[in-house]
């Protein structure tokens, strides 16, 4: 029996699974797809908010100031990409004014630092290309851009580095109680822990329904992007966002840690909690708002789009609680969830300590993760010495991204590992960029197929039946 099963490998769940083992490493990470970061982790705006925009008082006021000011650090050990390059939100007139100035007030009620109000003149000194209609501006200079998957993926795989185990395609259907702690079920598998953590996103709530409780629902809300290639990546070096509304906070114009532009994401409530199309009229609204909060942007750059679907929860809150003795919600986790995940991993353990867990701090806990893009960091001399020990990092598969065939086998190798080529593009970038994998995708596949001793045409795209070769023709 583990101590803890946590279901759910997106960013939450796989925070709060790291923390867990500091404390110990019985515990069991469960989760229905066939990697991590599937759900709303592989496909969001990639924002560390300030915390100006949640009501005083609330779950996400408090979480997401704390976890702005955790993230820094928890990047910086896990080797993952973090940069604090500040945040805008802009008004048009004197009515945006007003909003911006009550937003203002609450980022300083909410213990946000440094947040004020900006004029045209002082904008334009931050950032020369924003929108000829823009007045004014709150500037939040602790908002900060990380990459969400490459987050989730370090921390599961830091839990599995200190005892962690993560169990994939594994979907619980069926919670039962059991003498000191919980049966969990799948159509094929079960688990048994002592204590359960309900971390599964859109899913949520259907998880909570199986230890009864119906008090919440969750809803997809879609949102559409755009992304742009690195060569217009440093049109704008801040966050711009737009005045905030109930949908959420706006279309955003931001770099990315990676050096693109991204742009989006709309906001449409639906019911369908699987379906990520885009469409003509999403990708138009992104274009049209986007160009009225910076001029200048080069739509012809854009390389891909994409959708990605929040859990909206019905309270207008986080949803954490326990419904019943040993069972823990981290539910209703939309915007800022990225943001306050440090701190949501930490709150849930303290949860479990006022509940009566006693949590002992492990002696053999190390927090520390190489990054997978360590190769780019070193000096010509560095790289010069690893390439004659292993040459494979001298063959870039990737050329668009400088992706090596090294860092593709080390990202095979890693916990946890990739089966398929878009588990391998979201660890390594290989096929994110220009040509979007049109020259490196037969190389990925032949790596991964010897790798895991599989046939060329085993390979799948993202699992499933997404098979991308079904013979040889020459």
């Amino acid at each position: 029996m583990f101590d803890f099963a946590v279901i759910g490998a997106g960013v939450i769940g796989a925070m709060v699974a790291r923390e867990l083992t500091k404390y110990t490493d019985s515990v069991c990470i469960l989760e229905k797809g066939a990697d991590v970061a599937l759900g709303a982790t592989r496909a969001n705006s990639a924002i560390v908010h300030a915390g100006y925009d949640a009501a005083p008082g609330s779950l996400k006021a408090l979480l997401n100031v704390r976890g702005s000011k955790m993230m820094a650090e928890a990047c910086r050990d896990l080797g993952v990409k973090y940069k604090n390059n500040g945040s805008l939100v802009v008004g048009f007139n004197d009515e945006d004014k007003q909003t911006l100035e009550s937003l203002c007030d609450r980022g300083k009620t909410n213990g946000v630092e440094g947040v004020r109000l900006l004029t045209r003149e002082e904008i334009l000194s931050l950032e020369p290309n924003i929108g000829e209609g823009v007045v004014v501006a709150l500037h939040a200079p602790t908002g900060a851009i990380v990459c969400p998957y490459e987050l989730c993926m370090a921390s599961v795989g830091n839990a599995m580095d200190n005892g962690a185990t993560l169990k994939l395609n594994f979907e619980v259907n069926k919670i039962e109680s059991m003498d000191g702690g919980f049966k969990l079920s799948s159509d094929t598998d079960s688990v048994e822990a002592r204590y359960i953590i309900n971390c599964a996103g859109l899913y949520s709530d259907e998880v909570a329904a199986l230890v009864g409780d119906n008090s919440f629902t969750v809803r997809p809300r879609r949102g559409e992007y755009m992304l742009l290639d690195r060569e217009v990546g440093g049109h704008i070096t801040h966050t711009v966002f737009r005045c905030p509304t109930k949908m959420g906070k706006g279309i955003l114009v931001s770099p990315t840690v990676d050096g693109n532009l991204l742009l989006g994401p709309t906001a449409e409530d639906i019911d369908d909690k699987e379906n990520t199309e885009t469409t003509a009229e999403g990708l138009a609204k992104i274009r049209a708002l986007a160009s009225e909060q910076v001029k200048g942007i080069d739509f012809s750059k854009v390389i891909t789009s994409f959708t990605g679907l929040r859990a909206t929860g019905s309270t207008g809150d986080f949803i954490i609680g326990m419904p019943t003795p040993g069972f823990l919600n981290l539910a209703g986790v939309e915007s800022p969830g990225l943001s306050s995940a440090p701190a949501i991993a930490e709150y849930a353990v303290s949860l479990f300590k006022e509940a009566g867990y006693e949590a002992k701090a492990r002696d053999d806990f190390d927090g520390h993760r190489r990054s997978m893009h360590f190769f780019s960091s070193l000096s010509v001399e560095e790289k010069n010495a690893l390439i004659k020990e292993r040459p494979e990092y001298a063959h870039v598969i990737c050329r668009c991204e400088t992706v090596t065939e090294g860092e593709i086998l080390d990202a095979i190798r890693t916990n946890p590992r990739p089966t398929d080529v878009d588990g391998v593009k979201r660890r390594t970038r290989a096929s994110m960029g220009r040509c979007q994998g049109g020259f490196c995708t037969p190389y990925i596949i032949d790596l991964l197929a010897k790798e895991m001793g599989v046939d060329y045409t085993a390979v799948t795209k993202f699992g499933g039946s997404s098979y991308i070769n079904f013979g040889k023709t020459k």
